[in-house]
């Protein structure tokens, strides 16, 4: 008798993907929970159909929201999905074994992501690990305003498992521009949490070129076609926006002070 498994999902506004994201759960979610942040959209009358329970919960970070969703977990068995990712039959089968036989506080699942209807394989995309299958009782979600992860206590072991899940991250160049604008301004609050001052050339010109450089060269994403040169270039553009948004902070506190 293997171990009961909850699935847990926080949404807001992701008619267009959860319904995908939960037809995948068939024969390995035992309990599937979404925490919805009052969604203005289809969202919940989509979960409820397919038989999920909903809470609503008003968002105020994604650690928070992530470490409230696994709270309401109906075991401590837990697999923490985003509404935009489904599990490819390979990983579902990975999943099955690890209920019957688990071994870890935690296992790590490979994600492949989908940019503008292309699969990447390089640039630092794949196979992209990310601890989300875990014992709830042997760890927690941390981190500050952004990048949150699942870190399992000292000493406790964590496994890999087999095959991929799919990722639908970005539908056009638009969408990637809008949210890494979002995402820099939140990265550079991050940073000025974090006690980060001074912003010099280094970090306006050269941290950006070396990470256009090191995804599509070194790290081949050259070989994704327009979709690697999309993702170097827009990334790049990013590590300028976060460190030019934090200097823009820095110095509208200064002339406030």
């Amino acid at each position: 008798m293997g171990v009961q498994l909850s699935v847990v999902i926080i949404t807001y506004n992701e008619e267009i993907n959860i319904g995908r994201c939960l037809l995948a759960l068939q024969d390995v979610a035992d309990d599937v929970v979404v925490v919805d942040s009052f969604s203005t959209d289809h969202t919940v009358e989509i979960c409820r159909q397919h038989k999920a329970r909903v809470i609503q919960n008003a968002f105020e970070g994604y650690v928070e929201q992530k470490n409230f969703a696994t709270a309401q977990a109906r075991y401590d068995y837990v697999l923490q999905l985003d509404a935009d990712e489904v599990l490819t039959e390979p990983l579902r089968q990975s999943i099955r074994q690890a209920k019957n036989n688990w071994q870890a506080a935690g296992y790590t699942l490979a994600r492949l992501t989908n940019y503008c209807g292309t699969w990447v394989r390089h640039g630092g995309w794949y196979p992209d690990r990310k601890l989300r299958l875990y014992d709830r009782r042997c760890g927690q979600w941390r981190g500050l305003l952004l990048h949150e992860r699942y870190e399992v206590d000292t000493n406790q072991q964590v496994l890999n498992l087999d095959g991929d899940l799919l990722h639908y991250s970005y539908n056009s160049v638009e969408q990637h521009v809008a949210q890494l604008n979002r995402f820099t301004s939140i990265a550079a609050d991050e940073l000025a949490l974090r006690g980060k001052k001074q912003v010099s050339f280094f970090h306006l010109v050269l941290k950006p070129s070396w990470k256009f450089v090191h995804g599509y060269f070194i790290r081949l994403g050259l070989l994704d076609g327009f979709a690697g040169l999309c993702i170097a270039a827009i990334s790049a553009w990013g590590v300028f926006l976060k460190f030019a948004k934090l200097r823009t902070k820095r110095r509208q506190l200064s002339s406030a002070s």
